[in-house]
């Protein structure tokens, strides 16, 4: 029961300001801090400690920011035998946290603009589930898909940052998460945000959800609609949230849990992380969101 993360890897460096500054706008912050993050080392980390066992591929170059990079991956007990070193420097997301929780990133690829079709694992022996974001070049992503679909492994898409997606990825996808901002880029049908996701099955997934923040989630599939509540919390920094969401849904999944279960937990999660500083370093693990899903 391994769930296979295909993404980046990259070291976060966060500033908290009063408010996200405007464009042209110089803001007076705290002190810069450097923790790890990137999408794909985000999910895979929030995965493993929702108790699944966790594979990541995906790349770092051999630089300062390496070793920030991979720290919460190492203490997650992430299998990093897909990790590539590449000659390029280690991704590098610049964070502004506003004093309301907001943030606005800014990321420089590295290395993970460098990953090919030919860095993927030769082999998905063992993989129950693939887990894909969209900071790694599209080419990988698809192929990483194609190959899943074939061997019946089913493919969650969380498609952020948002880009093109094309029609074939989306056929591909099993199970689609997005915002509110990423399911309006996809230019879906109807009047409704419910009847907008629901436009979506019609061009391949099994599931769609759609994450609110404060508001909770929407999931629309062929059989019905799940709208779970956020769980209630003072959000200090929701730069993880989005990530813990999507990789602790694909460990439930993976662990065996019926999808509303999968989705309430992975609500919890989310609402969790929120509440902590940074990304990885403010991700629950399991006995946290168990002891709300199963209070004494």
């Amino acid at each position: 029961m391994t769930v296979l993360v295909v993404g980046s890897v990259n070291a976060d460096l966060t500033v908290r300001t009063p408010r996200i500054p405007a464009p042209g706008e110089t803001v007076l912050g705290g002190d810069a801090v450097t923790s790890p993050g990137g999408k794909g080392a985000n999910q895979a980390v929030a995965a493993a400690r929702a108790g699944a066992d966790v594979a990541l591929t995906g790349a770092a170059g051999q630089d300062a920011f390496r070793d920030v990079a991979l720290r919460g991956l190492h203490a997650a007990g992430v299998n990093l035998s897909g990790l590539h070193t590449l000659d390029a420097p280690t991704g590098l997301a610049l964070i502004t946290v506003a004093s309301s929780g907001e943030n606005a990133i800014t990321v420089a690829s590295g290395a993970n603009a460098h990953v090919t079709p030919d860095h993927l694992p030769a082999t998905l022996d063992g993989v129950t589930h693939l887990l894909l974001q969209q900071e790694l070049p599209l080419e990988v992503t698809l192929h990483a898909a194609r190959t899943a679909r074939q061997l019946g492994i089913p493919v969650l898409l969380n498609a952020a940052p948002t880009r093109d997606l094309p029609g074939e990825l989306l056929r591909l996808v099993t199970h689609l998460i997005v915002n509110e901002h990423e399911l309006a880029a996809l230019r879906p049908e109807g009047t409704n945000l419910e009847r907008q996701a629901h436009s979506l099955l019609d061009r391949g997934p099994d599931a769609v959800t759609v994450t609110l923040g404060a508001q909770g989630s929407v999931t629309v599939t062929r059989s019905g609609t799940h709208r779970l509540p956020a769980y209630p919390v003072q959000a200090t920094d929701t730069t993880g949230a989005g990530d813990t969401f999507c990789g602790v849904l694909a460990a439930r999944l993976a662990l065996g849990d019926p999808l509303p279960a999968a989705l309430r937990a992975a609500g919890i999660a989310a609402a969790l992380a929120c509440t902590r500083p940074g990304a990885q370093d403010a991700m629950p693990d399991w006995a946290e969101v168990q002891a709300i899903l199963t209070p004494a």
